[in-house]
């Protein structure tokens, strides 16, 4: 892509000439014009449809790739999900979570644990590559993925502008910054903030574990070591904290799975937030959102009784939200790379 310090040079060389007499203003003009026009086809940007004419069949290939993975284990749908957000939280969203390059493989990072679906999108990307090689992005497919699990999680139905690159960095280090489960709710805010994320968008996208599941693992603290001394985290509803604990006793297999959304695991909807209002969250971090002021404001305002007809809309906020963090750090353009395997660098 040309810089400002080359494009200013072009235009210097255009007047000198100019000066010369070997061009009219009109061709100056146009110059400019072509200038202007090859410098945004440089920067590039997302769209709907962006491979409607290179690759048309590219958004109903990932889409029955991604039907016929979650009829084989509807656990799919969370599993691409949290694919999409994880790779957009580092490096932006270029699928650099999906290098497979040693143990320094940024899929790798402590704050990557529990990840899956990789192999869902390596299987569309290969046969997109038999359809149109060298054409679609692997970070686009983990957007159309995510999008089309939302979907066939009866969750709502939508577009998502496409034209990512992939990038060609790929480092356990660069995944440190993370969310996580057992992070307060201003570490939470901040982690948020710095990727141009709001508090309402914390809240939406955390109403993604409306569909999927946890490991104990990431219930132990919570469960036994919530205060220095021991201890469980008083958040927790009385009637859900036996349940929890027969889940995942002390010295139990930390492998367990249980739903991140009580009562409605499988069907993505609101009623995560009424678990977290009512002290029913799984996680610490969905817990956690009812304890600050903002956050549980926000929570609230899709249960308002008062005015049932003005209240907002759970699912078409997550979309907007959804449709956001997909734009975080993206390339375009000539950035990056548009890879033939997902797992690797061309």
């Amino acid at each position: 892509m040309p810089s400002s310090s080359s494009s200013f040079f072009f235009l210097r060389s255009a007047n000198l000439r100019l000066r010369g007499g070997r061009y009219t203003p009109f061709m100056a003009i146009l110059l400019v014009l072509m200038l202007t026009f090859f410098i945004g086809i440089c920067e590039g940007h997302l769209r709907i449809g962006f491979y409607a004419e290179t690759c048309p069949d590219a958004e109903s290939i990932v889409r029955t790739v991604v039907q016929d993975a979650i009829l084989s284990d509807s656990n799919i749908a969370a599993i691409l999900l949290r694919l999409h957000f994880h790779d957009c939280f580092v490096e932006g969203c270029d699928g650099s979570i999906l290098i497979e390059n040693g143990p320094n493989a940024e899929r790798h990072a402590f704050g990557h644990q529990g990840v899956g679906g990789f192999e869902v999108i390596e299987k569309a990307k290969a046969e997109l590559e038999t359809v149109c090689g060298g054409v679609v992005s692997c970070a686009d497919i983990a957007a159309l993925a995510a999008r089309d699990a939302i979907a066939l999680a009866n969750g709502p139905a939508f577009q998502v502008p496409t034209g990512r690159r992939d990038g060609r960095v790929s480092n356990i280090s660069l995944a440190a910054d993370m969310p996580d489960v057992s992070d307060t709710i201003q570490q939470l805010k901040a982690k948020f903030l710095r990727k141009g994320l709001t508090e309402k968008d914390l809240v939406l996208l955390s109403g993604a574990h409306t569909v999927g599941s946890t490991a104990c693992f990431f219930m132990m603290k919570r469960l036994y070591n919530f205060f220095p001394g021991g201890g469980s985290d008083p958040a927790i509803n009385p009637s859900l904290l036996p349940e929890l604990q027969a889940r995942c006793p002390q010295g139990g297999d930390v492998n367990v799975r249980l739903s991140t959304d009580r009562g409605s695991e499988q069907t993505f909807d609101n009623h995560i937030l009424q678990n977290i209002r009512d002290g029913f969250a799984v996680l610490e971090s969905d817990a956690s959102l009812n304890d600050d002021e903002t956050t549980k404001s926000i929570l609230d305002s899709y249960f308002d009784f008062l005015n049932p007809f003005f209240r907002p809309s759970f699912e078409a906020d997550f979309v907007e939200s959804f449709q956001k963090m997909g734009q975080i750090g993206v390339k375009t353009g000539f950035q990056g790379e548009i890879r033939h395997a997902c797992a690797a660098f061309n």
